[in-house]
């Protein structure tokens, strides 16, 4: 039952006070669980990112060898204030990734440690700006992609989920969660099939999925049109990303307030725990690694799509 960590998370976020070191304070009674965080700032304000590492039975960080698995809750901020009161939309990511942690926390209290270690990261921001964008609106950020990559996307993290409120277009127009293909070094590879089968158990529902462009694999800051920034873990890794979208039937602006629906969040950190359970186990795989060998003997390196790439000649 994740739904005590969704409420949790939202009910400490949802407050115009909150701090990176307010959502540190939630993990105090668990010793065996490491929070760090560090306040940064930028040209339109600050943020407090946070990591929050859980600790596997086997995992790197007690000496063992078992996979380390990534959770990044995406967003440009938690509240949009002044302009906007209360929580907003784009804070589901943050509320996921705070909550995913906190249900990985107490299972460990009752006997259950993963394998693996994971690592979930996001950042706190009460009163980002808001930005145009179409069809909606989008929330911004007070610190730009590369610093927030810095800090969310660590390099201990071999698979990630990528988990972003995902409403303000009209691609996806289905209520709940919906997972895109994996990206990997400038490829958009396949659909994974665990993550399919585990989607599908965790939600009670068909699998849902969504398309993705190269345009959002690219960083942001180059002119092209980006879905949004789920997919922006990418470019700063080798490791297999895999965006988690939490979504809705209609247009919903990032910026908007009232837009949080807590059963859907529930799903995605349910999702979360659960491939984070077989991926640091070993019965999850993000990709293929036969077909990613495979496609890089025949058609080479992609990963000019990590970068801000340059001017193509003129012929």
């Amino acid at each position: 039952m994740v739904l005590k960590q969704t409420l949790t998370a939202i009910d400490i976020l949802d407050n115009a006070y909150v701090s990176g070191e307010k959502v540190k304070e939630l993990f105090s009674t668990y010793a065996n669980v490491t929070v760090t965080v560090q306040t940064v700032e930028g040209d339109k304000g600050s943020t407090d990112f946070i990591k929050i590492v859980i600790p596997g039975s086997n995992g790197k960080s007690n000496g063992g060898d078992a996979p380390t698995f990534g959770i990044v809750g995406r967003l440009g901020g938690i509240g949009a204030r002044p302009s906007r009161i209360g929580i907003v939309s784009d804070a589901d990511g943050a509320v996921a990734a705070v909550a995913s942690a906190l249900k990985l926390a107490d299972m460990q209290t009752k006997g259950d440690t993963l394998v693996g270690d994971v690592i979930v990261t996001t950042h706190i921001c009460p009163d980002a700006p808001t930005r145009p964008h179409e069809p909606v609106d989008f929330m911004d950020s007070p610190v730009d992609i590369l610093t927030m990559n810095k800090y969310e996307v660590v390099p201990e993290m071999e698979s990630i989920l990528s988990i972003d409120t995902t409403k303000g277009n009209r691609v996806i127009n289905h209520k709940g969660i919906a997972i895109s293909p994996t990206v990997k070094e400038g490829y958009i590879l396949r659909v994974s099939d665990d993550l399919l089968r585990i989607m599908e158990m965790a939600t009670g529902q068909f699998a849902v999925t969504f398309p993705i462009t190269t345009q959002d694999i690219t960083p942001y800051g180059n002119d092209l049109y980006h879905i949004n920034s789920i997919l922006q873990p990418a470019v700063a890794t080798s490791a297999p990303v895999v965006g988690v979208a939490i979504t809705a039937q209609s247009v919903v602006p990032g910026c908007g307030t009232g837009a949080s629906h807590e059963t859907d969040i529930a799903d995605a950190v349910r999702f979360a725990v659960e491939v984070a359970k077989e991926a640091t186990n070993g019965t999850c795989e993000l990709y293929s690694k036969d077909e990613f060998n495979r496609i890089t003997e025949l058609y080479g390196s992609m990963e000019r799509f990590q970068t801000m790439g340059q001017k193509a000649p003129q012929l």
